[in-house]
């Protein structure tokens, strides 16, 4: 019985620092040799007990903004990209009943609506996972068999509170008691995300967490980065500080068959299920192999390189499954990328409160690319909720349309072509464009000053933008490549290529400037607005083995013109 054999050994302790350390060498070297490991990145797998929001959009385009950012720079490195929907748990089985449907049937419907979220949006998963998966089961069955071989886990008694929306138990400290304004009556809600809790008392499974928390402590520590923004490192710092958290409870890993049926037996005991977050938390290993047939799962891509979640699923991600990962003495993910939430008119989005923003309708109205680039430049800096607004979105999308789209349209007009059709010598290169002498002569050297400031800032763009991203600054890196094509469009605007009074030769100038513009920030582009950026580099003849960030350089493309075709790269009007 698994309770006799664990009560035998209640004095284990957990792996010593020496594991954790050796662990850690593993991960950081595997991870930097591309032809042995796969760049692995994940969103949370999402709880399909109602259609998506716009909140899933946005974890997903950030991670695929990442996964795309590592195909561009690392083409001959795989990379492995896993999405999906978590179908299991209290709120699942009671969203079904409510619809009259059984549980994998309400699963298969509003499952399908984030498998196509995703395949709307353009995200490059290269996996889409369900928990109701045979591969899964096996997976969570196989791991509570390891983490109970290794005596970690024992049946006792839970008291205590419990979120059925967040499915997560909280103890007194983690609570808020207030009082309802019209009914005097008491409300009690977990602290960190508001959601009410309900006392429970019964028998469950328990894993020792209490005995990792100074491997976890000695991790974050020497991880700083281990957890992204800072800000959020910090509190999972305090969470796991002997001085701050003091010990970590031991974990309720199981609620009784009888109110909950909808999950993974409990292997030996089917009158307990699995809890839902140790079977949500596997999938992330059942992506990368798990149960690894290899030492350690790097062929399947584990460790994940890059974990995106919701600042309100930070303690599961941070303390629970690296607990759990050590205890079963594999490597921890290298970063967590956790990010803040979207409101609508400041306010928390909420069915009852009708200011859900559905991201289909938006994506209808702004256009794919206009919404990823809306959720790049606002939310890609993670740490503060942020609000989605209609008017916002019209403004971005008005933003990148001019800057991008009407400023290919503009350089490759008519007027312009015929002014360089006027020309019988030969292009100059763009090293000759750089120089002060360029047109010097001609009287027009003061205005090409426009085109060299505009070709000594894309010098430095590309590496600018990977410092960012290889950061996780995702606004930042996007702000970088804006800045630049703020310039060029006002470098085009002050030199007027088009006008009567302007020689060929400028004209020439400013066209071949542009035309280098375009092509370096088409291509880190790719990353944001994957779509956009194609059009665009297949109207300016960028063939696709050009495409990747090392060709983000000046006259790396080349410094003869290219046969250029100007085509609408933003179709339509906001609806």
């Amino acid at each position: 019985m698994i309770l006799s054999r664990v009560l035998r050994t209640r004095a284990l302790q957990a792996p010593p620092l020496r594991v954790l350390q050796s662990l850690n060498r593993h991960a950081s070297t595997s991870a930097a040799q591309d032809t042995q490991k796969p760049y692995y990145v994940t969103t949370p797998i999402f709880y399909p007990n109602a259609v998506p929001h716009i909140g899933h959009l946005h974890t997903l385009v950030s991670a695929d903004i990442l996964a795309r950012f590592r195909r561009l720079t690392h083409p001959h490195q795989p990379v492995h990209f896993l999405t999906g929907t978590d179908e299991h748990g209290l709120k699942i089985q009671k969203a079904a009943r409510e619809k009259g449907m059984e549980e994998l049937a309400f699963c298969d419907s509003i499952s399908e609506r984030f498998r196509e979220l995703a395949e709307k949006a353009d995200i490059s998963h290269t996996r889409f996972i369900r928990t109701t998966e045979q591969a899964h089961h096996d997976a969570v069955t196989h791991l509570w068999r390891e983490l109970d071989a290794k005596g970690l886990i024992y049946k006792d008694t839970y008291s205590g509170w419990y979120s059925i929306s967040d499915e997560a138990f909280y103890t007194d400290a983690q609570i808020t008691r207030t009082v309802h304004p019209k009914t005097a009556t008491e409300v009690v809600t977990s602290t960190e995300t508001g959601s009410v809790v309900t006392y429970s008392s019964e028998i469950t499974y328990k894993f020792r967490l209490s005995q990792f928390r100074e491997a976890l402590h000695a991790h974050f520590l020497a991880n700083p980065t281990a957890i992204r923004p800072k800000s959020y490192y910090d509190q999972v710092l305090s969470w796991v500080s002997t001085e701050e958290g003091g010990a970590l409870d031991d974990l309720s890993i199981s609620r009784p068959r009888e109110r909950l049926t909808w999950g993974v037996p409990v292997p030996g005991d089917e009158e307990h299920t699995i809890y839902v977050w140790i079977d949500a938390l596997t999938v992330y290993l059942t992506g990368a192999g798990y149960p690894f047939k290899d030492l350690d799962g790097v062929a399947g891509g584990w460790p994940s390189d890059v974990q995106v979640v919701g600042k309100d699923i930070l303690r599961f991600h941070a303390v629970y499954f690296p607990a759990i990962l050590l205890a079963l003495s594999l490597p921890l993910p290298q970063t967590l990328l956790t990010h803040a939430h979207w409101t609508a008119e400041q306010r928390k989005m909420s069915k009852s409160v009708g200011n859900v923003a559905d991201p289909g309708e938006a994506m209808e109205a702004y256009g794919v690319d206009g919404v990823r680039y809306y959720m790049a430049k606002v939310g890609g800096r993670f740490k503060d909720d942020v609000d989605w607004s209609p008017v916002q979105a019209e403004k971005h999308l008005d933003e990148i349309r001019s800057l991008l789209g009407n400023f290919f349209l503009r350089i490759t007009s008519k007027a312009i072509a015929g002014k360089l059709n006027t020309l019988s010598d030969s292009a100059p290169s763009l090293a000759e464009l750089a120089s002060a002498s360029y047109l010097a002569e001609s009287g027009e050297g003061e205005k090409h000053t426009h085109n060299r400031e505009v070709l000594a800032s894309l010098e430095t763009l590309g590496d600018t933008a990977r410092g960012y991203l290889e950061n996780m600054e995702v606004a930042e890196a996007l702000d970088a490549i804006v800045a630049r094509l703020k310039l060029a469009n006002a470098s085009l605007t002050h030199t007027a290529p088009w006008a009567s009074t302007t020689s060929p030769g400028l004209a020439r100038a400013s066209y071949l400037t542009s035309l280098e513009t375009l092509r370096v920030c088409g291509i880190l582009l790719q990353s944001f607005i994957p779509g956009t950026a194609g059009k665009l580099l297949d109207g300016l003849g960028v063939g696709p083995e050009e495409r990747t960030w090392e060709w983000a350089a000046v006259g790396k493309g080349g410094d003869t013109t290219r046969e250029v075709k100007g085509v609408p790269l933003f179709e339509g009007k906001r609806k």
